[in-house]
């Protein structure tokens, strides 16, 4: 029977450390909710002797996330444990996560100490955090360079002083995927007790090995995960909740389950990528706009007969409502003809092969083949469409102690009508007054805006994606003003939903 594989996030502590994305005790709130959702069994909040911040957040956190445990990081210092547990007062499932460096570069260079005195400070420290919680952690930092032997002496010792959890990070991300694995399976091979702890990975991405290392360490022994949203952290990142996960799910023959509510994934990326101020790139796995997209001909035509040809993951576990079929140069004759058929467009095989020798064409010379392109291809002229909603005006009023305002006008139907609206800058306030005239209700999924070139005067390309009753809807302009582009996009979003 498969084991239970906790998840421990630590996105609102090592993943906030990322130089530029630190958040205020609001939105750590807000993503340590979505995280209770998500059934995420341990959420790391903080480091909270580091600053009056972080022991804020861990304070109001712990007042209301109850069904995950709330876990705060200390030093090995008795001053970090005690301000620790004063944080962690009103948490419902409250842990410390304490610990110190067992490798000899740490040891010698960091402490200027021995390793039997690094051995001492260690069970010092889980037995001080003993005196005010049941649930204690210890990390070994820069386990992945620690040597084994004297590791599993450390393990044993800070077992028998009452920690339930023993954390071994590849703190800088050196360890290899058989390397970091064989060091788990030393443990639970040399360990005497290691049955009373939970062995934890944390891994650190530094040559791109994260996920593997983890996914090694969990083949190994390991029943405890350290990872967060997106891979964030600090150098090249953290192990990436959402790899882990679906590893797990997808591959039967790792022995684990967890609780993690998967639906929630896409939703988490970009409530992390929004607040952190941290794009996704586009290949990431998972959740990256790329990953369930498809531009080569012969990976289109597979996955319109069958998904599972070239997706070993349905889209939809994620929270990504389909996979897109993306029209390039090298697409083909199924993926033209599976959107035209998206815009009711429906052709004979001759219409097809005409049209897909023009739009071959056309894709050499355009990087990108809109829904306006398609239709052109088809002789359906932009008139008609444009008859349906177009923008006629827009006027913006921001700046510096002003209230963001914007007034506009569009044409539904050849009919024109006006609204103006405030918002949280002027394209929130545009996407208002869009909203209250188009009488939808529209949830706005993406929005990206590129620079063409650089410069003052640069042209702004915005991508837009929204949802409207479980369908998903694109827009495309570009503008040197990005706050028309922005408007125009989705307008143009909206108007395949007219």
């Amino acid at each position: 029977m498969d084991q239970k594989l906790y998840v421990f996030d630590t996105t609102l502590r090592d993943g906030e450390q990322v130089p530029g994305c630190q958040l205020n005790t609001i939105e750590k709130i807000e993503l340590a909710k979505m995280l209770e959702s998500m059934k995420v069994d341990i959420i790391e909040c903080g480091f909270p002797v580091s600053s009056p911040g972080d022991f804020k957040s861990i304070v109001e956190i712990s007042k209301i996330v109850t069904e995950s445990t709330i876990c705060a990081l200390t030093r090995a210092v008795e001053k970090d444990i005690d301000v620790a547990a004063d944080a962690l007062h009103f948490a419902r499932r409250p842990r410390i996560h304490t610990g110190i460096g067992t490798s000899d570069y740490h040891i010698r260079y960091k402490f200027n100490s021995n390793r039997e005195d690094i051995l001492r400070r260690a069970v010092a420290a889980v037995k001080y955090a003993r005196k005010y919680v049941d649930d204690v952690e210890f990390y070994a930092e820069d386990a992945g360079r620690t040597e084994n032997e004297y590791l599993a002496r450390v393990i044993e010792a800070v077992i028998d002083a009452g920690a339930t959890v023993v954390n071994i990070p590849d703190t800088t991300g050196y360890c290899l995927p058989a390397e970091y694995g064989a060091k788990i399976r030393y443990l639970v091979d040399n360990v005497p007790n290691i049955d009373k702890a939970v062995i934890s990975t944390h891994c650190h991405n530094d040559l791109g090995m994260a996920t593997a290392n983890t996914i090694s360490g969990v083949l190994n022994g390991a029943r405890q995960v350290e990872v967060t949203i997106n891979g964030v952290g600090e150098r090249a990142g953290n192990t990436a909740m959402e790899e882990v996960v679906m590893a797990v799910k997808c591959r039967k023959d790792i022995p684990v389950y967890t609780d993690i509510v998967t639906k929630m994934f896409n939703k988490a990326s970009h409530s992390v990528s929004t607040l952190m101020r941290m794009p996704v790139q586009p290949n990431k796995a998972i959740v990256g706009r790329n990953a369930f997209a498809h531009s080569s001909g012969i990976h289109q035509d597979g996955v319109l007969k069958n998904r599972e040809s070239y997706e070993i993951i349905d889209p939809m576990d994620v929270g990504v409502n389909d996979s897109t079929i993306e029209l390039t140069a090298r697409s083909g004759r199924a993926a033209l003809k599976h959107h035209f058929q998206r815009l009711g467009i429906e052709m004979s095989k001759e219409e097809l092969d005409a049209s897909y020798q023009k739009f071959l064409q056309l894709a050499d010379v355009k990087k990108e083949i809109n829904d306006s392109d398609l239709l052109m291809l088809a002789g359906v002229t932009q008139d008609k469409i444009a008859q349906k909603i177009r923008l006629k005006y827009l006027q913006v009023v921001c700046g510096k102690n002003s209230v963001p305002m914007a007034t506009v006008k569009l044409v539904i139907d050849g009919e024109e009508c006006t609204a103006t609206s405030g918002g949280n800058g002027p394209i929130d306030a545009a996407f208002q007054a869009v909203r209250s005239l188009v009488h939808r209700k529209i949830t706005l999924e993406e929005f990206l805006v590129q620079a063409i070139t650089r410069g003052t005067d640069d042209v702004g390309k915005v991508h837009i994606q929204i949802e409207n009753k479980g369908n998903i809807y694109y827009g495309f302009s570009a503008n040197t003003d990005i706050v028309t582009a922005s408007v125009e996009a989705y307008v143009n979003a909206i108007s395949k939903i007219i």
